[in-house]
């Protein structure tokens, strides 16, 4: 399959984050913003970012779906073993407030599972890299993943943590999910969990990064993750140290317990 060409999906990938770095802050032009939704923001830089690499990775693999969170979804992806799954800036928050916390998230699935995965955080001067099967890289360098085996004292990448969560420990968080996940791969956090729907643009690539890094990834029950699916989401995800992956989905499950007897 031309896609599993990993140098030319890299190539794309920093062509357009480049593009988007042009932009950030201001510069060049100023980044025109506006709200999808209820404080869901996009930018006129995330349009132009999807509409490039819908035309690079298109050409790559004609036969292959595309699900991008800036393009309405077509159901003929269902029908593709392959699939292109994108998020042309994840961490659009941090994008627009001239914050680093922000990259370019590509990952080609094949048969339900991402099969390569980058990340291109051009703030940050990161390249995150991944083929199933064959590892997990940072700017060229092997990653291993958190080995933590307690969960008392874990890193977590958040700005605070709620009372049921302070035997945790808070380190820098990015907006964008994917590179927080990227974090446990590279043994800066130990955890990243969320308790809410999400879509699979938002971790595909992510997902791949962490897993050959050695992380355990998986959605808030302890599932494996499944892609290319008729609603693309997933309720939660994990992706932490093997050793305390356990006690993740419990405290996960305490905290959704807690949740449901203040409403």
């Amino acid at each position: 399959m031309p896609g599993r060409n990993l140098e030319a999906v890299i190539a794309a990938t920093r062509e357009v984050g480049d593009m988007a770095m042009a932009r950030w802050r201001g510069e060049g032009r100023p980044v025109d913003v506006w709200n999808k939704s209820h404080d869901n923001p996009v930018s006129d830089v995330d349009l132009a970012v999807d509409a490039r690499l819908k035309a690079i990775l298109g050409a790559m693999v004609p036969e292959a779906g595309w699900l991008s969170e800036e393009t309405a979804d077509n159901a003929d992806r269902l029908s593709c073993r392959a699939m292109w799954c994108v998020d042309p800036i994840d961490g659009t928050r941090d994008f627009i407030r001239g914050r680093p916390g922000w990259c370019v998230s590509v990952a080609l699935v094949v048969d339900g599972q991402p099969d390569l995965g980058v990340l291109y955080a051009p703030a940050l001067d990161e390249l995150w890299v991944a083929q199933r099967g064959k590892g997990a890289l940072l700017n060229g360098e092997v990653l291993q993943a958190s080995q933590r085996m307690t969960f008392d004292g874990s890193r977590v990448p958040a700005d605070s943590l709620p009372k049921i969560d302070r035997d945790l420990i808070c380190v820098t968080k990015p907006n964008s999910i994917a590179l927080r996940m990227a974090l446990v791969a590279d043994d800066r956090a130990d955890l990243v969990a969320t308790l809410r729907w999400g879509f699979e643009w938002d971790v595909a690539a992510a997902a791949l990064i962490a897993a050959e890094a050695g992380a355990i990834v998986t959605d808030a029950f302890g599932q494996p993750l499944a892609f290319n699916t008729p609603r693309a989401q997933a309720f939660g995800v994990i992706a932490c140290a093997p050793g305390i992956h356990q006690a993740v989905v419990d405290r996960l499950r305490d905290r959704a317990v807690a949740l449901t007897s203040q409403s």
